[in-house]
């Protein structure tokens, strides 16, 4: 059995290199998303550095976020390879320590790792999405709202037809649009009104807008400090339809399900979101096992970069396999409880039958 104090070692050398990893492809995220971000919005208008440093940071925990199964991947394989350059893993198999056991403190790092993952970056990452969003809707602007790929829309019923609404954020879980293009079709299927506006809140029984410029055919265009549009739209159906799931914390997510339960709409995304979360510990778990595949076996001139390149490419399938599950789940073609766990559960199974084959014969 590991002692206490070569497992807490384990342990704190798997935790400095996850730390370390972190914050090294921390810098460089930020460094690449500001300049994206720069590159993308630097002709606008109201555009400035200080707006493109705040939405490279509130994206950043976001983009960490889904790094962090890559992370737990590659700190594991940084700590076996480490321990076993040293010489380390050869002494402690020695003194008659088990692959298993000296693996037990490196799994348990990574669990403490998706444990926090999950309760501290989850809810920041959240909040900053959802502000990112709003921020990169306001200096955008509506003109681009109708053309853009990431506009979410959804449709109402009115008294002379159909009204077409558009929206590249949302906030208040969704009750508020930033910059809404509202689309009012007739009974003839023309559009005969566009609204753009610089925010639209749900109220019961109408959108409030805000900052409302109206547009028709043959009529210049009015501006209205605010205006009220009729509708039969309910805020929990709003925010289930253009609500990204990211925006919502692992705290917040169980309330969505049951408030899409409750008044019989799909919920699928959120349930997705809030499995593919809480399978987040597992799932590094998971990658702590393929990294032991690939970084445990001995040489005197250090592993293999065939060995190493094996378990990076393993670590990677792993990670596609997942969004690919993660996207049919949130489509309701898979249920969200298969489709989060699958993965983690054949990833984890692979890593166990591969080092009993190795260490157990």
């Amino acid at each position: 059995m590991i002692g206490r104090t070569l497992g807490f070692y384990f342990l704190r050398r798997y935790g400095a290199i996850a730390a370390w990893n972190f914050i090294g492809i921390a810098a460089l995220v930020f460094i690449v998303t500001f300049t994206e971000v720069s590159g993308r919005a630097g002709g606008l208008e109201n555009y400035t550095v200080g707006w493109a440093l705040a939405v490279a940071l509130l994206q950043l925990p976001i983009l960490m976020q889904q790094a962090v199964p890559f992370i737990g991947l590659i700190a594991a394989m940084a700590t076996l390879i480490s321990l076993n350059r040293k010489y380390e893993l050869v002494i402690a198999r020695a003194a008659g320590i088990s692959a298993w056991q000296f693996l037990t403190p490196i799994a348990f790092g990574a669990f403490l790792f998706g444990l926090l993952s999950l309760l501290v970056l989850n809810p920041i990452a959240a909040a900053g999405f959802a502000k990112s969003e709003a921020l990169q809707a306001d200096v955008r602007g509506a003109s681009t709202l109708a053309n853009s790929e990431t506009t979410r829309w959804l449709k109402q019923r009115t008294e002379n037809g159909e009204a077409f609404i558009g929206a590249d954020a949302t906030t208040n879980f969704g009750s508020t649009l930033v910059r809404p293009v509202f689309l009012l079709v007739g009974s003839d299927g023309r559009i005969i009104e566009r609204l753009d506006a610089q925010s639209a809140t749900l109220r019961d029984g109408y959108w409030e807008l805000t900052g409302a410029i109206r547009h028709r055919d043959g009529v210049p265009s009015e501006r209205m400090a605010s205006m009220q549009l009729p509708t039969n739209l309910r805020p929990e159906y709003v925010s289930q339809e253009l609500l990204d799931p990211q925006a919502l914390s692992i705290f917040e997510l169980p309330f969505k399900i049951r408030e899409a339960d409750s008044l019989g709409l799909r919920a699928s995304n959120f349930a997705t979101q809030f499995h593919s979360m809480v399978a987040l510990p597992a799932l590094l778990i998971a990658m702590t096992l393929i990294a032991a595949t690939v970084s445990m076996r001995f040489t005197r001139l250090g592993q293999s970069g065939t060995m190493i390149l094996g378990g990076i490419l393993a670590g990677f399938l792993l990670y596609v396999v997942s969004v690919l599950m993660k996207a049919f789940g949130g489509s309701g073609a898979v249920p969200p409880l298969v489709a989060a766990w699958t993965p983690v559960i054949i990833a984890t199974f692979f890593g166990i039958t591969f080092l009993l084959f190795k260490e157990d014969g």
